[in-house]
């Protein structure tokens, strides 16, 4: 590993920050094509050449598809092969009980057809209602794709403990475990980080800026009254809620501010490489709205925090309340505060 490159698995090395692709799948305002791939590129010459996207964000797979293609038909095979892309396996809660060998591997199919691409990177897999216990055997029927050639790397996402334990017990080589870790989220320090130790997962970790709270533009702003521009807003003013609420949210901003400064760099940069430090963490997955936003994004690899930086964090978040419980425990009820505006179904009708 160095300040930049992690590699997660044998042969296989990323960029320690990774574009997110959601903000490109609609909820975020209109999508120009032509730019978002120009974007995609433009990220790519910054440093970030890991691009993290999924079968149920709209419209995303084809876009980092199209941006693959641009980079090998302008600079050659050989750049066009540095782009590494990970993508997410969402069967529909509807789906669960009656999931199959071949609908995996339809949605396998389909990423690979999106993505232009004759094997795919790393496939994370995400598993609505444990209740349907057979997220093992849907594992299984994806690790036989890794071993026909169709997929490089596995790995999970959202999955607590337990859970996790159970895919590890059976054997299935996992690489990664996808999550959310911020300054207001300490979940994956509970249980999950001891348990990935141990089996050689990394984290590579979403909701490091907490979908644009954690940023200058919420220094010393009244708290927001309802409802919030996007669904995005509302997840995350959930968990500074649970973390203990707007006035302490203001003290963290504060101490990220004051390490911000004197590292001249913005709060969200700070934020993101707080979470590059911690144990287990490979990478931070960021969103990026146009070019300035990535190149500002791929300064987050040249943060080094010291003592004194990671002091002045620590003691607010110490005062915090949480969320508490396990990764994605809150998340996973669907008639809880966090859970109730979740979307389940998002692969009906997948062409």
């Amino acid at each position: 590993m160095t300040a930049k490159t992690f590699e997660l698995g044998p042969g296989y090395t990323i960029s320690r920050v990774i574009r997110g692709g959601w903000q490109l799948a609609g909820g975020h305002g209109a999508i120009d094509r032509n730019q978002a791939v120009s974007d995609l590129i433009a990220t790519f010459d910054a440093g970030i050449w890991t691009y993290d996207c999924a079968d149920i964000y709209t419209g995303v797979e084809e876009l980092i598809g199209a941006a693959r293609l641009r980079l090998a038909s302008e600079r050659g095979l050989d750049v066009a092969a540095r782009m590494k892309v990970h993508t997410k396996l969402v069967p529909d809660l509807e789906r669960l009980a009656t999931i199959s060998r071949d609908y995996i591997r339809g949605i396998v199919e389909q990423s690979l057809r999106r993505l232009k691409t004759e094997r795919l990177d790393l496939v994370q897999f995400h598993w609505w209602d444990y209740d349907q216990p057979r997220y093992v055997e849907a594992m299984s029927w994806l690790d036989e794709l890794r071993r026909e050639g169709k997929v490089r790397n596995l790995g999970t996402t959202n999955f607590d403990t337990p859970r996790l334990a159970e895919i590890l017990a059976a054997g299935i080589p996992l690489v990664s475990q996808q999550l959310q870790y911020s300054v207001l989220d300490q979940r994956p320090t509970h249980s999950l980080a001891e348990l990935a130790a141990k089996n050689g997962v990394s984290f590579l970790c979403y909701g490091s800026v907490a979908g644009g709270f954690l940023s200058d533009k919420w220094l010393g702003v009244s708290e927001p009254a309802t409802p919030l521009e996007n669904r995005s807003l509302v997840k995350y003013k959930l968990i500074i809620d649970d973390f203990g609420g707007w006035d302490l949210f203001q003290q963290l901003l504060q101490a990220l501010k004051a390490v911000g400064d004197r590292h001249c760099v913005d709060i969200a940069t700070i934020a993101s490489a707080w979470v590059l430090e911690q144990p287990r963490v490979a990478a931070v997955i960021v969103g990026a709205r146009n070019q300035a936003h990535a190149l500002a994004n791929a300064g987050i690899m040249d943060v080094a925090l010291d003592a004194d930086d990671r002091a002045k964090i620590a003691t607010v978040i110490a005062q915090s309340q949480g969320p508490l419980g396990d990764v994605y425990t809150l998340e996973r009820d669907r008639h809880g505060r966090h859970g109730s505006i979740m979307h389940y179904n998002l692969n009906a009708g997948r062409t």
